[in-house]
């Protein structure tokens, strides 16, 4: 990355730098590779962030067929993540996971979880695990909250064989003549997935994230407290493609134990370790065997660490310092926070990245853990906290006693409660990936990269006022 005529005297953050274009021999963004090479499966440099509210087990095999990487969170009981990672494992790589309804829940129970939207629906079941026939979301939207899913199933029964289905390109064809936007697909009778179009379609475009054996890639999370190295064998043998050792402060002595803890393990998985905001941490966290360094401290829109402690650092020098000391040292960095805008995931890259963190940006989605609730004007939202609130240290510490648990909660920052609105033209996880990955695509382009080694290279970034990042936007309304 090169700085276009000018040196910077601050710090910085996303907000105060722009991409310059630069003579580019790149045609099209879909010649574009945005492999993030980082040890990792993923082939978009996209990570959903191991907070409660923004990665369960449907969000990350959403993002992993896609390309992308969630990573589980650590508040998570040892039971409950190995079973989510076992879950994530044993999804449909070609189809979508289909959200399963008995005939007898209602339009409003189905409608905590899927928004009356196009390309999405519900399937049924009998109690014996039967398939019954399925709801698209529009209809859900039509019918009486209090109706029974099964009433709402008429006249023949649609749905896609998968063995006429080749190629994703044949399933997208299939769906235009039946005149379906969205459909269950079965083999030997048995419900193994959803599709719709506009899924179908991602399919020829996106390259999923897969392990060896061909099942989806999935990260967890784990603290530097305890037993790391146990924890670390028990994620491992549940399947587990990545490690996440995470901490609010990662350049302490703890994080250094637990990283060379888990590393003595040879587990053959990536270490991800963080987070950190200095070139210092970072050479620390690689010499205790992470291969991956998280790198923010106070950008997320749920964390109040700056007000609160004055501690952090502007997030797009903090990845500039952090990814240079990195690449020397053969190790990679994920951005960790402060993204709004897919500039920002472009800037976070350009900056040297591997990939970029996302947080609350998802928790507003479909698949995000959750129900969906409306507001008093209907509009849909799920609720975000952030991880260092009250009501994430009380779920973390949910097995103390109460005077332990009040101890820790009595000093506990972040916001606690906060609604994440649905995009009405971009509900889903993968709505929000296309908007992403386009515009970085995009961004590529105009620097003349093929592909992420030689955006890191050629990325020309200027320095602009509050009154140039203004000018960027897009109006609202007619001036």
């Amino acid at each position: 990355m090169r700085f276009y005529e000018t040196s910077p005297e601050h710090d910085l953050t996303y907000s105060d730098v722009f991409l310059v274009p630069d003579r580019s021999a790149v045609s099209s963004r879909l010649d574009v590779s945005l492999a993030p090479g980082d040890g990792t499966a993923a082939s978009i440099p996209i990570v959903a962030a191991n907070m409660n509210s923004v990665t369960g087990k449907r969000l990350a095999a959403t993002l992993a067929r896609r390309g992308g990487l969630g990573v589980l969170p650590q508040d998570m009981h040892m039971d409950d993540l190995d079973a989510a990672i076992r879950w994530v494992k044993d999804q449909p790589v070609l189809f979508d996971t289909p959200v399963v309804f008995s005939p007898d829940d209602s339009v409003a129970s189905a409608l905590t979880r899927i928004p009356a939207v196009e390309g999405h629906g519900v399937v049924l079941e009998d109690s014996d695990g039967r398939f019954l026939g399925s709801v698209p979301a529009l209809r859900l939207g039509t019918a009486l909250p209090d109706a029974r899913l099964g009433d709402l199933i008429h006249g023949s029964i649609a749905f896609l064989d998968a063995a006429t289905l080749d190629t994703p390109r044949a399933a997208f064809d299939q769906l235009i003549a039946e005149d379906l936007d969205f459909a269950p697909v079965l083999k030997d009778g048995a419900i193994v997935g959803t599709l719709s179009r506009r899924s179908a379609l991602r399919s020829t475009l996106y390259q999923p994230a897969l392990d060896a054996d061909g099942r989806l890639h999935v990260a967890a999370a784990l603290g530097i407290n305890g037993d790391v190295a146990d924890k670390a064998r028990a994620l491992a043998a549940a399947g587990v493609d990545v490690l996440v050792l995470d901490t609010a402060h990662g350049h302490q002595d703890a994080m250094l134990r637990a990283i060379r803890a888990v590393a003595d393990q040879n587990l053959g998985l990536p270490i991800v370790a963080g987070n950190v905001v200095t070139a210092v941490a970072v050479r620390d966290l690689v010499e205790a065997g992470a291969n991956i360094i998280k790198v923010g401290v106070g950008p997320g829109a749920m964390c109040t660490t700056r007000m609160m402690t004055a501690v952090g650092r502007p997030q797009f020098s903090a990845v500039l310092e952090s990814a240079a000391i990195a690449r020397e040292l053969g190790a990679h960095v994920w951005a960790d926070g402060g993204v709004r805008y897919p500039r920002d995931v472009a800037l976070a890259l350009a900056a040297g990245a591997a990939s970029v963190m996302v947080g609350s940006w998802f928790a507003g989605t479909i698949e995000a853990p959750g129900t969906l609730s409306a507001d008093d004007s209907g509009r849909l939202f799920k609720e975000s906290w952030g991880m260092a609130s009250t009501r994430a240290v009380q779920q973390r510490f949910d097995n103390l006693d109460p005077y332990e648990l009040a101890r820790k909660t009595l000093f506990a920052e972040g916001i606690s409660s906060s609604r994440i609105y649905l995009d009405p033209l971009r509900p889903s996880l993968e709505d929000l990936l296309d908007m992403i990955t386009s515009g970085v695509r995009s961004s590529f382009t105009y620097a003349g990269a093929a592909d992420l080694d030689e955006f890191h290279e050629r990325a020309l970034v200027g320095i602009q006022s509050a009154a140039g990042y203004e000018e960027g936007k897009a109006l609202p309304v007619s001036w």
